[in-house]
């Protein structure tokens, strides 16, 4: 039985809390994210899979500086230089478009810059990677004619899959699990057309898999958000991180179905919210107490003070971001957020 092995990753958010001039020396996330971004792409820099797509926001935002691209690309490019290709979907962050696009050239780097259908080849099995840059109005109604505009029906492939970076139906969020569902940014999943092997999709950070519609049917073809590669808002403090490798079948009458996927976390570091109620608490008794409480916590954690009923100016001095540094490891990110 023959097999194509894919890589998928995405929400990256490459650049985020990376500054190249940092006015302030502090423990930083940036480094983080671009460790996460090599430990995804590991089985891709050695060879352990047949190509890799990227589901959006390689970037943290549109507007960075070329020495960040740069960045960004260099492990890509290492990857396409062994004869692996690469499949980009521009995200939301990037605003639909990768900033300082010449340093991705690469011949076998591919961006959907537009909708359109690409081609990978494997001896004698061919996969049609279909897709489009992120949608930001519109895409309940505009959903199908864009996929019309990839060409995709006119390809013929052994597999498709459909490559976005989008909210779908019945993806959840947060630590109420809220679902996307009914709105003009949402796409319905009942539209996404048989023929499918698989929806890769990025945009949402939770690592999930649809399997059924909104009324429990079930779907065509799969939808796999693999998530973010790292913790980046308070929302997600529980969640794990990680990136997907998939198997399509290349061979016999069933070529081109998905068999499976695989869930491959990475360490993500954990983050703790304190509840901290400073009323009849001077200051030294408040430093004593923050200090106390981030000795009990893993070194490295992303520490949220919720301060509740404080006022006085020498305790809001406590609270300042060069006072909690000094209190805390310097190996820890520390901040204080006013619950009154």
């Amino acid at each position: 039985m023959g097999l194509a092995r894919i890589l998928f990753l995405a929400d990256t958010h490459l650049g985020f809390d990376f500054p190249f001039r940092p006015r302030i020396q502090r423990r930083r996330r940036g480094p983080d994210f671009f460790s996460n971004f090599e430990q995804a792409l590991a089985p891709a820099l050695t060879g352990a899979v047949d190509c890799v797509v990227h589901g959006g926001d390689l970037l943290y935002r549109s507007k960075v500086p070329p020495q960040l691209v740069e960045m960004a690309f260099a492990p890509l490019k290492r990857i396409a230089d062994n004869g692996i290709p690469v499949y980009l979907v521009p995200g939301n962050h990037e605003r639909s478009a990768i900033p300082h696009r010449h340093l991705a050239q690469h011949p076998l780097i591919h961006i959907f810059d537009d909708p359109q259908t690409l081609i990978y080849r494997k001896k004698d099995f061919t996969m049609a990677l279909v897709g489009f840059p992120f949608v930001r109005i519109g895409i309940r109604k505009d959903f199908l004619c864009l996929l019309d505009q990839t060409g995709w029906r006119k390809v013929r492939a052994d597999g498709y899959l459909l490559c976005i970076h989008q909210l779908i139906d019945g993806a959840t969020v947060g630590p109420s699990n809220f679902m996307f569902r009914y709105s003009h940014d949402v796409i319905r999943i009942t539209e996404i057309p048989s023929g499918f092997s698989a929806v890769l999709c990025g945009h949402i950070h939770r690592f999930q898999v649809l399997t059924k519609d909104l009324r429990a049917r079930p779907l065509c073809a799969p939808v796999l958000y693999p998530g973010s590669i790292e913790r980046i808002s308070f929302a997600e403090k529980d969640e794990k991180k990680g990136y997907l490798t998939l198997d399509v079948e290349t061979e016999g009458s069933h070529a081109g179905k998905l068999l499976n996927w695989e869930f491959h976390e990475l360490y993500a570091r954990p983050m703790v919210k304190l509840e901290l109620h400073a009323d009849n608490m001077n200051s030294t008794e408040l430093a004593s107490w923050i200090k106390d409480r981030l000795k009990k916590l893993p070194a490295d954690s992303i520490v949220k003070l919720n301060v509740h009923g404080y006022g006085a100016e020498d305790i809001l001095k406590v609270f300042s971001a060069p006072s909690l540094r000094l209190l805390a490891p310097a190996s820890m990110n520390i901040s204080a957020v006013s619950m009154e």
